[in-house]
């Protein structure tokens, strides 16, 4: 099972893997939403902001999200980590329920491409 800091380091990889990709995929993480992401696994939730194309970790605390972020993510710890090194595809994941991304019908739509 991950642990806490190994998740933290998985969304700084990611951070880092958003702001140095172009095209579409850069278009598509250039938005300026809060952002939360729920490790269920650990009962923790990491919230930030992707903001020009980077996810800013602002804090993590204990249990669910305590405010409802413009865009939400749900998944294990194992997960984060398995899609951070490209073992696990996010399309695929999300479909089966592995993962829950949740956010508003345009930013869904904008964040397809990251799919």
């Amino acid at each position: 099972m991950a642990t806490m800091a190994e998740c933290r380091t998985a969304l700084d990889r990611l951070s880092d893997t958003l702001a140095s990709a172009d095209g579409d995929v850069r278009g598509a993480a250039a938005l300026n939403r809060s952002l939360s992401c729920r490790i269920t696994d650990l009962d923790v939730t990491f919230t930030g902001r992707l903001e020009n194309g980077r996810i800013t970790v602002l804090d993590s605390h204990p249990g669910p999200p305590r405010e409802k972020a413009e865009i939400r993510l749900a998944m294990t710890g194992d997960d984060l980590l398995s899609m951070v090194d490209g073992e696990l595809n996010f399309a695929k994941a999300w479909a089966s329920g592995r993962v829950k991304l949740e956010a508003g019908f345009r930013d869904l739509l904008r964040l397809r491409s990251l799919l």
